[in-house]
């Protein structure tokens, strides 16, 4: 197991401190964190779904809770009796819990499940006052405003 050590990282930044957090859950990896299979999709510029292999989950028996920038999904099957003696018992049933990360203005917008799988729907909902502006430059006399675009605003904000 590799460890990284990113002390010299934070002598000259501040709250990157969840980055190291990432790395270390990232590196560490174990059997039990596979379970349930899932798919990241990107779906357009802004807007991504998780889709999770749920099969025997019904929806009383799955939680999602968002909270800042964690996204967490539990399921708790609940245990019905075998009606008869199986051969071979494939399909796991198992609860779970998985966590994912999510970047800063990541906002989940819909849930739903379908076919024992479980679509989880997330949009990047940045607020205006983040968003680039163009300043306008008014000259020293004081005459009207001129709007000055840079190009690297005008595309960024498109």
């Amino acid at each position: 197991m590799r460890s990284y050590d990113l002390s010299p990282l934070f002598r000259s930044t501040v709250g990157f401190d969840r980055l190291s957090r990432l790395l270390e859950t990232a590196t560490t990896g174990d059997e039990a964190a596979s379970y349930p299979p899932y798919n990241i999709e990107k779906l357009s510029e802004d807007s991504y779904r998780i889709t999770m292999a749920v099969a025997g989950f019904g929806i009383d028996d799955l939680n999602i809770v968002a909270h800042q920038n964690s996204l967490t999904v539990t399921g708790k099957a609940k245990k019905d009796e075998p009606t008869g003696q199986f051969l071979y018992r494939g399909i796991a049933g198992r609860a779970f819990e998985r966590r994912f990360q999510l970047a800063d203005f990541i906002k989940v917008t819909d849930a739903s499940l379908q076919n024992g799988l479980l679509h989880i729907e997330l949009a990047r909902e940045v607020p205006e006052a983040m968003k680039p502006r163009s300043i306008p430059i008014v000259t020293a006399a004081g005459s009207d405003a001129v709007e000055v675009e840079t190009p690297a605003l005008t595309q960024q904000a498109a």
